[in-house]
C-alpha cells in the first residue's frame, strides 16, 4: 500500500527525540511521501533538514501559518517570498484564516492570505489552505483572486456539504485526516456523498490524532487508519482509497 500524507508538521519539536524514528515508521507503514508545511521564519531550518535527511520522502512548503501573523507579519512574509525565489517547494502552505485562537488580527490574517495566494499563481504551486472558523472570509478572498491557476487543498476539512461541495467547485481538493475516525464529527457522513477524487488523506501530525490514538502525539505513521475509515465510508477496499488518495495528491502536488 502507498500513502501519502500531504500534511505533517514532523519537524516540530514534538519529535525532537524520535524525529528520525517517527520518518522510518510512516516508510515502514506504507507512507512513502510526507509534506511538510511551513509554519513560519522559526521553521524553516528544521523543515528543511528534515528534507535533506529523506529527500525522497519528505518535502518542503513555504508559507506563513494565521496563528503566526502578529506585527511583524510584513518581515516575515518577506521571508516567504525570499525561499519562494531560491526554494524548490511543492506548494505555499500553510496558508488561510484562524479566528478560533485570534479574531483581533482578522484583517492582517485575510491580508497575508490574499498575498500568498497571488504568489502561489506566480509560482505555480498549489496551496495548503488552514481554515479554522473561517470558511465565509477563505471562501470571500480566494472567490476575489481565483482563477485556472488558483489550486489547492483545504486542509483537515471538517466542514458541511455545502461548504465541500463549494470548495470543490471553486477547484480545490479536501485534506481528510484523523477527525474522520472520530465517534460524533459527523464527517463521515458529509465524506459520504462526495466522490473520493475529491479526496487526499493527511494526519496534521503532532495534532488530531485518529481512533484509536486520540489526544496521544499524531504522527504519519498513523495514516493507514485514516485510510481504513474512507474505505469503510466508500465501502471499497483499503488499497483503493490509497490508489485514488494517491493519485490525487501526486497530481496536485506535482510529487
Amino acid at each position: 500500500m502507498n500513502l501519502i500524507d500531504t500534511h505533517t508538521h514532523l519537524f516540530s519539536s514534538q519529535f525532537d527525540d524520535d524525529r528520525h524514528l517517527i520518518v522510518q515508521n510512516a516508510i515502514d507503514k506504507g507512507v512513502s511521501k510526507m509534506l511538510l508545511p511551513n509554519i513560519n521564519s522559526q521553521t524553516i531550518d528544521a523543515m528543511h533538514k528534515l528534507c535533506a535527511d529523506f529527500p525522497t520522502h519528505c518535502f518542503p512548503m513555504m508559507g506563513l501559518h494565521p496563528c503566526d501573523i502578529k506585527e511583524n507579519y510584513l518581515e516575515e512574509l518577506q521571508i516567504v517570498k525570499s525561499y519562494l525565489d531560491k526554494g524548490s517547494y511543492v506548494a505555499v502552505g500553510e496558508i488561510g484564516i484562524d479566528l478560533y485562537w485570534d479574531k483581533d488580527t482578522l484583517d492582517i490574517q485575510k491580508e497575508a492570505f490574499r498575498q500568498q495566494l497571488i504568489w502561489a499563481k506566480e509560482y505555480d504551486l498549489p496551496v495548503a489552505i488552514h481554515i479554522r472558523e473561517s470558511f465565509d472570509e477563505v471562501f470571500e478572498i480566494i472567490e476575489e483572486v481565483n482563477d485556472d491557476h488558483l489550486r489547492g487543498v483545504f486542509h483537515c476539512f471538517t466542514g458541511n456539504e455545502a461548504q465541500a461541495k463549494k470548495a470543490i467547485e471553486l477547484g480545490f481538493m479536501l485534506g481528510v485526516g484523523g477527525v474522520v475516525t472520530f465517534k460524533n464529527s459527523g464527517l463521515d457522513k458529509t465524506l459520504k456523498n462526495l466522490d473520493l477524487n475529491h479526496l487526499i488523506l493527511e494526519t496534521d501530525s503532532p495534532y488530531l490524532a485518529p481512533t484509536p490514538h486520540r489526544g496521544q502525539r499524531n504522527e504519519s505513521s498513523f495514516l493507514p487508519l485514516i485510510a481504513q475509515k474512507l474505505a469503510e465510508i466508500y465501502e471499497i477496499n483499503v488499497e483503493e482509497v490509497a490508489k485514488v488518495t494517491s493519485h490525487n495528491a501526486n497530481t496536485l502536488f506535482k510529487l
